[in-house]
């Protein structure tokens, strides 16, 4: 670790393992209640793994976790980690429309703020669904007040991305205050690579991963954004047999080994929470081209 290099961003997109957007056509909304809840032991882990390495983090929490896990979004809050909004039950921005969105990322913040006794100043969009398609989005953040985004994945994807969005901060509206923190990439070759964590994280060898943090810390002077899931270290987790095949080798590959990653990780680089990162690329953040 390198006291001169930027802190990044250190995520967690806390949703269970039956939320996920590569099951969402197999397993329905309305069975969630009635499937095995393990967010809050996964979360338990993470804020172990947190408090052994002495980093804080952000935990962007969907609504629908925050209403019936009040007592954890309380011990999120009182080992002083920040929580914000991951909507409210992982619905994809493109899919809900303006006043859509504007009502679930309403009825989200109030369950979270709720729970938590925290004031919710961030959001990040399931599956990284801001994109081209949905340029009202920011509109709406910034009418709810919110102080900025981390929602945006810039790269060519099969489930999401906006290439052609900047790679780091940026005004999304003009005369406005929001700031958009994109997920991390990596350029090799003049190709943008997603290296902000989640499954590439789990699947690629850990040096891909150091190498990209290592470039945008050292090359770019910009800080790393980096995200996982709670479901990422629990090997335990039930199966979905009628899942598709791709979506089960994405979802399952090297979860046993997803902790050790993790902590290799959060020692090799400086970490904070988006909150604090937010703030301090604001008055860097170029404006979004027309």
């Amino acid at each position: 670790m390198n006291s001169s290099e930027p802190i990044n961003g250190l995520s967690v997109d806390v949703e269970d393992w039956f939320q996920v957007g590569a099951f969402e056509k197999v397993i329905d909304r309305d069975s969630w209640p009635l499937l095995a809840d393990r967010v809050e032991r996964n979360c338990d882990e993470i804020l172990r793994l947190f408090d052994d390495c002495g980093v804080k983090g952000t935990f962007f929490t969907l609504g629908w976790v925050a209403e019936r896990h009040p007592v954890l979004m309380r011990r999120i809050a009182a080992e002083g980690h920040e929580i914000a909004s991951h909507g409210w039950d992982h619905e994809r921005v493109f899919r809900l429309g303006a006043e859509g969105f504007a009502q679930d990322i309403a009825r989200a913040r109030k369950a979270i703020e709720d729970a938590s006794g925290t004031a919710v100043l961030g959001y990040r969009a399931p599956s990284f669904s801001i994109d081209a398609r949905t340029p009202w989005a920011f509109e709406v953040l910034a009418e709810q007040g919110y102080a900025y985004s981390s929602s945006v994945a810039p790269i060519t994807h099969d489930h999401y991305g906006w290439r052609e969005a900047p790679r780091f901060a940026f005004h999304p509206l003009p005369g406005c205050d929001l700031v958009e923190i994109p997920v991390t990439t990596a350029t090799f070759a003049g190709r943008r690579l997603a290296a902000g964590g989640g499954g590439f994280f789990r699947v690629l060898p850990y040096g891909f991963s150091r190498w990209a943090i290592r470039q945008v810390n050292r090359e770019e002077k910009r800080p790393a954004v980096f995200y996982f899931h709670p479901w990422e270290i629990d090997p335990e987790q039930p199966r979905v047999a009628d899942a598709p095949m791709r979506s089960k080798l994405r979802h399952y590959t090297n979860l046993g080994v997803m902790a050790g990653k993790l902590r290799q990780l959060i020692g090799d680089f400086r970490w904070g929470r988006m909150d604090e990162l937010a703030a301090r690329e604001a008055g860097r953040a170029v404006a979004l081209a027309a």
